[in-house]
């Protein structure tokens, strides 16, 4: 296998700092970083101050110059990897006003957490060294990259093993595949995702999963995992259709009702029909899940079955899975509109291919750091907001008489 090609001069310096420090562990490491951190924002302070001034120190434009350097003062910066203490120049007349580091400022964290949000969209780390230069006017390793946003690993470990609540209205749970790079081949390995929805309304990823296949065996130990951290009852569990999967979550959730997702229904329906006919078989499909009542959506099930009796692969689809449909009806509107597709979380897999479409990762480390980040982004968008029309979803389960005393439980 090739090896990695670096840059020169990161190598360069990695044995600089190497020769300097001996570091003999993570930490050192951290210290040596730190120590590199002072210098750095020294130059790009001078460099502000040149643009300033219109010269560069000791330059014979100086003499002519209203305005000169006026020697330092000495600042202590906050950063991720501990405090730095630099030297900050100042000019004669008191003007200069630096833009990276202003006045009274003493958090520089910004820029790491720029680095982490950039990773967090998938630039990859050339491109986001790329983005720093320009930015910035001053080159950041891939190296320095890789220890920044390896610096949020402990609180991954604490996100994924976190106390979840006791109970969730809705679960939404699916796979998604990409690419991992294991010793000389690359090897595709499933993401498990599970969202919920609290009793409030709020979204909350559960957690993700790595796995090498889709398997009920997997979700077994994941649903395993979840009550252990705390869930004590689902309502709903809305998924695709894995063999299996149903009878597992009903074995560690004996009172949830597992929902299939009518969308992927249509999708594996579709299989048996001609492109030149997929729109006049999914409108026909849309009377029959969209109904109004259960009454409404036998009639137009047998209806469909006649419409489309040339294709019996088709039709064999919803023939198997037609108590799924009629489930829905035994909810309100506002619930089945909910429960019925797995889009929730398939939209959280949508945006976690934004990062994983940029190629194989090197280990399932950099793949965990790569959706976590992306993950909290996306938390800080549901900050503060809930599912549309909740207060409906909650009245509608509080007259289902199944669902009545388990809500007051939980509420």
């Amino acid at each position: 296998m090739a090896r990695i090609k670096r840059d020169p001069k990161s190598v360069d310096l990695a044995h600089k700092i190497i020769e300097e420090y001996e570091p003999k562990s993570v930490d050192d490491m951290q210290n040596a970083l730190k120590d590199i951190f002072g210098p750095m924002f020294e130059s790009m302070l001078q460099g502000e101050m040149n643009h300033h001034l219109g010269y560069e120190s000791n330059n014979k434009g100086e003499k002519d110059s209203p305005n000169r350097r006026n020697g330092y003062g000495k600042k202590t910066l906050h950063t991720r990897s501990g405090e730095v203490e630099i030297d900050t120049p100042r000019d004669r007349d008191g003007s200069f006003d630096p833009q990276l580091i202003p006045k009274r400022q003493k958090d520089v964290s910004a820029i790491e957490d720029k680095v982490l949000s950039m990773y967090a969209k998938g630039m990859s780390q050339r491109d986001i060294s790329s983005t720093i230069e320009d930015i910035y006017g001053f080159s950041v390793s891939h190296d320095m990259i890789s220890d920044i946003t390896d610096a949020i690993f402990p609180e991954l470990e604490e996100w994924q093993s976190r106390p979840l609540n006791n109970c969730y209205t809705f679960l939404f749970v699916d796979c998604m595949f990409t690419t991992i790079r294991n010793d000389y081949e690359t090897k595709k390995y499933a993401v498990y995702t599970i969202l919920g929805y609290t009793m409030e309304g709020k979204k909350d990823i559960l957690g993700i999963w790595l796995n090498e296949t889709e398997s009920k065996h997997k979700w077994m130990q994941i649903f395993d995992e979840i009550k252990a951290r705390g869930v004590e009852d689902i309502f709903f569990i809305s998924m695709d259709g894995v063999s299996g999967l149903e009878e597992g979550a009903k074995a560690i959730f004996p009172d949830v009702i597992v929902q299939r997702c009518i969308v992927h229904l249509i999708r594996n329906s579709i299989k048996y029909v001609p492109s030149k006919d997929y729109k006049a078989f999914t409108a026909s499909l849309k009377k029959v899940y969209g109904a109004q009542n259960l009454s409404a959506c036998q009639s137009a099930f047998e209806s469909f079955k006649q419409q489309w009796s040339a294709y019996p692969g088709a039709i064999n689809v919803w023939t198997n899975q037609f108590h799924h449909v009629e489930q829905l009806f035994d909810y309100g509107s506002a619930i089945r509109r909910i429960m019925y597709t797995t889009n929730a979380v398939e939209s959280i897999h949508s945006s976690f291919r934004k990062v994983t479409k940029k190629g194989a990762f090197p280990n399932e480390n950099a793949l965990f750091k790569a959706l976590y980040l992306r993950i909290k982004e996306l938390e800080e968008k549901w900050e503060g907001g809930h599912i549309k029309n909740w207060s409906m979803v909650m009245n509608q389960l509080l007259v289902h008489k199944d669902l009545e005393k388990r809500v007051q439980k939980y509420s």
